[in-house]
């Protein structure tokens, strides 16, 4: 039976989306409230500062990191402090179970007839499942955020690629949107101008793509750009710093290169690593399967179409299957950061149970009604073995009954004041403090302050209007001090006085703030 014959016509999209929304919802209140490294560093304190000002006052608190379009943030911001907890988490968790009708909608256009409730089913098993969605689900992360303009436009240029110049703009207005909230996107606006030449119409298509995905950029990273561009001289600052000389920053083109392949051999068995539970691509442990099925799936699939001497795949099928080829090449190329392709974790539902309806049809059963029923089943069966084997990563939670709740300031840290980071994750802590004070960062290897910057010299401008607080460093209780940043300003930790704790975000740690005072001969 069609998933569609179950439910009605009418019913079927509806029943797809509430049950995506349920399920998202669900999951962010069974994996409790987050505490994620990046909204400790940047994601909280982002949003604030631009809404109250702050990037005038600061220098770079989250590091590199400040001055990340704040705009895809926003919304888990507000549902974080607009509501009590779960609430917020839980219609956050919902928006990113939307992912999850996106892939149904995505394979019913794939599969048409052979689109029935055990392959729209297995689909979607395969999409929830991924070690990174479940991981993000509910979260400040904006790769699953993001994920919903990459799929829906995929899914507008797969369904009118050849034809309707009214999808294939919308479909880059969507995926440029998600690039200007993210420029790790970009990957994917590659794989989908890929898929393009593959169209009946390739440069019209092609044409079209970058006319909606330069408007879909504008319309959510232009703004930012472009303040970035007028205060620091870099739309992107501080990426590709070698093009746009900031001065505030080394003519470098920064990029983390942890996890990028060393060798070809080490790229190609990245996926049986994941599948063995390796987490060399994520910084928190992981174990996935999909991408070593796919990796297995689609030579097979080659094997079929040469022994049988027929057609697998269509032309759609292959526009996606080179939109998926091409994002991941990129990513492994330039990233190789696990969190960065959710999207291609979701999409490997349609495309593995493409494949394998593909295959079962290639085989040649003797009616096509058997075809789809061998390779409905088959599909089934792979999706739950591989939502079985897979273990989702944990970018830190506090339990619903113990959220975060921050306790009242030391009366020393009460008045305005001039707060020295000495390293990161802090910038979450801001918000804490009197609105008046200022918050340095120095410990960013990624963005050094430059002698004789604007940075530089808001930092000694504050120092010469000392507030009524003093000046004080910021580090983990539990880790060294790093006090040697401090010399070039000619501060040092006061050995007279006490440092004052302040309770963390995480049970297991502390915050201490220590005073300054001038260090004789230095700077």
């Amino acid at each position: 039976m069609t998933a569609r014959g179950l439910v009605g016509r009418r019913g079927e999209a509806l029943v797809v989306i509430a049950l995506s929304l349920a399920a998202g919802a669900v999951w962010a209140w069974y994996v409790g409230e987050d505490t994620n490294w990046d909204w400790q560093n940047y994601h909280e304190y982002n949003v604030g500062a631009l809404l109250t000002g702050r990037y005038a006052v600061d220098v770079v608190p989250a590091g590199l990191q400040t001055y990340f379009n704040p705009l895809i943030y926003l919304p888990p911001w507000l549902l974080r402090h607009a509501l009590p907890s779960p609430v917020g988490a839980m219609i956050q968790g919902a928006v990113h179970g939307l992912n999850l009708a996106l892939v149904y909608g995505l394979t019913r256009t794939l599969l048409g007839p052979a689109a029935t409730l055990s392959t729209l089913g297995a689909a979607v098993l395969i999409a929830a499942t991924g070690a990174q969605t479940l991981a993000e689900v509910g979260t400040s992360l904006a790769d699953i955020l993001t994920a919903l303009p990459v799929i829906a436009g995929l899914w507008l240029l797969l369904r009118g690629g050849q034809s309707r110049a009214r999808d294939v703009i919308l479909g880059g207005i969507l995926i440029g949107a998600a690039v200007g909230f993210k420029l790790t996107n970009v990957v994917f606006a590659m794989g989908a101008a890929s898929a393009m030449l593959l169209s009946a119409r390739p440069t019209r298509s092609l044409a079209l793509l970058a006319l909606g995905g330069m408007l879909g950029a504008t319309l959510t990273g232009g703004a930012w750009s472009f303040i970035a561009w007028r205060d620091l001289g870099n739309p992107v600052f501080p990426l590709f710093n070698a093009v746009f000389h900031s001065p505030e920053v080394a003519d470098t083109n920064i990029l983390d290169l942890t996890f990028v392949p060393r060798s070809a051999w080490d790229a190609l068995t990245y996926p049986l690593q994941w599948l063995a539970g390796s987490g060399h691509t994520s910084e928190v442990p992981m174990r996935d399967a999909r991408f070593a099925v796919l990796m297995l799936l689609v030579p097979i699939c080659a094997v079929v179409a040469i022994v049988r001497r027929t057609v697998v795949f269509c032309r759609t099928d292959w526009q996606l299957l080179v939109a998926f080829a091409v994002s991941y090449g990129l990513w492994l190329l330039v990233f190789s950061i696990q969190r960065y392709i959710v999207a291609l974790e979701l999409l490997c539902g349609p495309v593995i149970v493409m494949a394998i309806v593909r295959m079962a049809a290639a085989l040649g059963f003797s009616t096509a009604e058997g075809a789809i029923t061998r390779g409905a089943g088959a599909a089934l069966a792979v999706a739950v073995a591989i939502a079985f084997w897979g273990q989702p990563a944990n970018w830190w939670h506090r339990p619903w009954s113990s959220p975060y709740a921050p306790a009242p300031l030391d009366p020393a840290l009460r008045a305005p004041a001039t707060f020295f980071l000495l390293e990161k994750p802090l910038a979450y802590l801001v918000p804490r403090f009197p609105q008046q004070s200022r918050f340095f960062q120095l410990a960013d290897i990624g963005l050094p302050i430059m002698p004789g910057g604007l940075f530089d010299h808001r930092i000694r401008a504050a120092l010469a209007a000392p507030l009524a607080g003093g000046s004080w460093a910021l580090h983990v209780k539990e880790h060294p001090l790093h006090d040697a940043l401090l010399r070039p300003y000619g501060l040092k930790v006061d050995p007279m006085r006490s440092c004052v704790e302040i309770d963390s975000v995480l049970k297991e740690e502390a915050i201490e703030a220590c005073p300054l005072t001038s260090a004789a001969g230095a700077g």
